[in-house]
This record gives structure tokens, sequence and C-alpha cells, in this order.
């Protein structure tokens, strides 16, 4: 558990971060028959699977009004709170992220802008298992409300009861979701995609998942028919880099709140002190009989690793290239560091930023690009729920001082019927 490696070599890395793989190509397969059977046989066929993965048999997959509001008085004062200033921050932030029209002239007469329009229907997915995630309710509600999503649809699993924890009802009642329906896995995804007797069809479908999940958001992302995603999204995953200054307990606790969460999860310090790497095993044993997902985090430090490297330079290269998830700088003077960085999900600067803050209140998106996706992927945000399209207009006299460089350049294509479009309007001038 939680092995240390001091200063290996560049040829070892990959093998040493190496993420846990399945076979892609098995998992695609089983997944499709599960949309199939989704497509052909409906509601009914969403009940036969829930049986048959989950072991829950399910009468009503949509989740009555009265239940949902009934949620409220089923969880704490002290949850209630915190799920309202949760809302509050992460509402403050994604707030940011909405940019007024603003019209350019390109040139004289030739105006263009871009208008944002919410995507009309919208699917969230929350993941079950062992947690009951409301926390993601509230990052998937907030900037798809804030969007202009006029039809917000929630899919969870529900637990061994056939419920769905009332949090995660409450939740979704406070963001303004229209419709919650008890169905996770694959065959959620289906319904979202294609629709059943009782689940609409969406344009979108967004939120984390199992690998079942993820296969099966990105299959019916494939198909023109189906419905598109936000992002790849694996197991979680944390790096931390800190120098001899770190607090090692909390860099330990830091690793451990990632590691909780799937046995796949990974967790990964670079240091340059050996003290360090050896103080954070120490502190993490000590703190791991404290925590009650220990069967979890057995499995997942299996994958964990403590990398002394040689200095800070290198901690840095090897994290842009490993892309992670989450990324904490438990550094001296963290922010001057920020500039290295140009792969990660979300950052945490400094030795009292710790991790869970953006898991849950401090107002930025915890549904993050795993698996590397980092490098090429953002953070889900308002403009996941936003199809921006551009505007052009034109007066004559734009039309005249730019309609012939058009002409000239749809001539060269051998486009004629475009330079005609334009010349007719020259003539007419």
């Amino acid at each position: 558990m939680m092995k240390v490696f001091n200063e290996p070599s560049i040829n070892e890395w990959a093998s040493i971060l190496a993420r846990p793989t399945i076979d892609a190509a098995q998992l695609h397969d089983k997944v499709n028959a599960i949309i199939k059977e989704v497509v052909v046989g409906g509601d009914d066929a969403i009940k036969k699977l829930t049986l048959q993965f989950d072991g829950i048999s399910i009468n009503e997959l949509k989740v009555p009004v009265e239940k949902i509001a009934a949620a409220e008085n089923l969880i704490s004062a002290a949850l209630k709170t915190a799920i309202q200033l949760a809302k509050v921050n992460i509402e403050i932030f994604h707030n940011s992220q909405i940019q007024k029209v603003e019209r350019i002239e390109t040139m004289p007469g030739v105006w263009c802008w871009r208008k944002s329009v919410g995507i009309e229907k919208v699917g969230i997915y929350i993941p079950g298992g062992s947690a009951p995630l409301f926390s993601t309710v509230l990052m998937l509600g907030v900037p798809a409300k804030m969007a202009g999503c006029k039809e917000i649809i929630l899919c969870t699993p529900p637990n061994e009861q056939g419920d769905i924890h009332p949090a995660i009802l409450y939740a979704a009642s406070l963001v303004g979701v229209t419709a919650i329906y008890s169905v996770g896995g694959a065959q959620a995804i289906a319904a979202m995609a294609y629709g059943t007797q009782t689940i609409p069809k969406v344009d979108k479908i967004v939120g984390p998942g199992s690998a079942w999940v993820t296969a099966a958001k990105q299959i019916v992302a494939e198909d023109a028919a189906g419905a598109a995603l936000d992002l790849p999204a694996g197991p979680s995953e944390v790096l931390v880099i800190a120098d001899d200054a770190a607090n090692p307990a909390f860099v330990a606790a830091d690793l451990l709140a990632q590691a909780e969460h799937d046995p796949l999860s990974q967790a990964i310090l670079l240091t340059t002190s050996r003290e360090l790497a050896e103080a954070v095993r120490t502190s993490a044993l000590a703190q791991l009989p404290k925590l009650s997902r220990r069967d979890i985090l057995d499995q997942s430090l299996q994958r964990s690793r403590l990398i002394v490297v040689s200095d800070l330079a290198t901690a840095l290269r090897i994290s842009n290239d490993y892309a992670p998830e989450h990324l904490i700088l438990q550094l001296r003077d963290a922010r001057q560091h920020l500039p290295a960085i140009t792969s990660a999900g979300s950052i945490f600067l400094g030795a009292w930023s710790p991790e869970p803050m953006g898991d849950y209140c401090s107002g930025t998106n915890h549904v993050l690009p795993t698996y590397g996706y980092a490098r090429a992927y953002s953070g889900l945000s308002v403009h996941d729920f936003l199809k921006r399209i551009t505007v052009q207009e034109l007066t004559p006299d734009g039309l005249r001082g730019l309609g012939p460089t058009a002409s000239v350049l749809a001539g060269i294509e051998g486009l004629d019927a475009h330079a005609l479009a334009v010349d007719l309007r020259l003539a007419a001038l």
C-alpha cells in the first residue's frame, strides 16, 4: 500500500503512473446490448435490467412530486443550510461565465456576433453506489438552470429499498430539476438518449458515472439519433505536488479523500523530499483506521504512488504529462507556480485549499475530465449547457465593400453558386 519510489528514471514513469485499464471492446459490446434492449423494450426493459444489475424491483420509474416535496422534511436543518450555501457559491462562480452579447464590426457595414441559447432538454446523471452524491446534483443542475435549459431531467439508481436519498431529491428540487427517475447505469443513459414510455428523450446528457455509464454516453453520442455528451469521466484521481514545507497529515488526507471514491481511483504524490514522502505514508496509515470506506481505500491505495523527484521542475513536467483531474500544489508560494501548469481539471493552491472544498462548496465545478483527458477537455461549466450561434448582418455598404472578396474566393474554389449569390446582390446595389 502506498509504495514510495525514489527518483525513478524517465523510462519508468509510464509504468509507475499507468492508470487502471479495462477491456473497452468487451465493455462496449455489453453496453451496446443494454442500449438496444432499452430502445426495443422501453420501460419494461429498464425495470428488467434494474432487477438484473441492481437486484431491485421497481414499479414506477418517475418519482412522484409528493415524494420530492416531502424530502425536505427528511433531512436535517444543518444539511439543508449546507446545501443552500454550496448552491449560492456555485451560482456566483458560474454566473461569471455568462458573457454579454457583443456585436463586432469587422469592417464598415459588416457586423458579427454570437448569441447563446440554452439546450432545450438535458439529462443529468447522478451516480448511486455507496454514497448519495447530492453535491453532483448542484454541480449539474445549477449551470443547467442558469443556461436557460427548459427541461432538466435527472436519473439516479435507487437504493436497496428502491428509494432515492432525500438529500438528492431536495437538491434536485432546489436547483429546478423538472423530473426525477429511479434508474441508473447504462440503461439510464439509453433511456435519456432515445426516450421511453415514461422517460423523455433529451438533447444532451451530463454527469459522471461508472465505466458502463461512460461507455453508454460515448455510444449514444456517436449516434445522430442519440444525445450529445459533456466530457469523458472515469474514476476519480488526485495528484499532489509538495515540497519539504508541506504538512504530511494534510497531504495524506487529500490523497485519502480521493482514494475513497472508487476502488479504481488513483492518488499520487510528487515531492522533492524523501522525508516528506515517508511522513505522508506514515500519516496515511494512521488516518486509515478512522475512515469508514476502508474496503474501497484498501483497493485504491494499491494504485497510489509516493514519488520522490530530483527537483520541482520535474514534478511539474510529470504533472502536465499525467494531466490529473485534481491537482494540489502544497508548495511555498504555490501561486507563483500556477503559470507552469498547462493540463489539469481543477487546481488547489496552498495548504489551506483542501480538495473537498472544490467537491462541495467553493463554487467551482467538480465534474472534471479524468484519465488524462484534461490535456484537451475542461471541467463542466455553464457553456456545456449552451449552444452558441453566430450571427452576421451586412448593410448595403458592407456588402459593397466585402462582397467582391467573397466572390473571388468562391470562384477560386469552383463554387459558382456561392459567387452568384453574392454577385446578384452586388449588381442590385
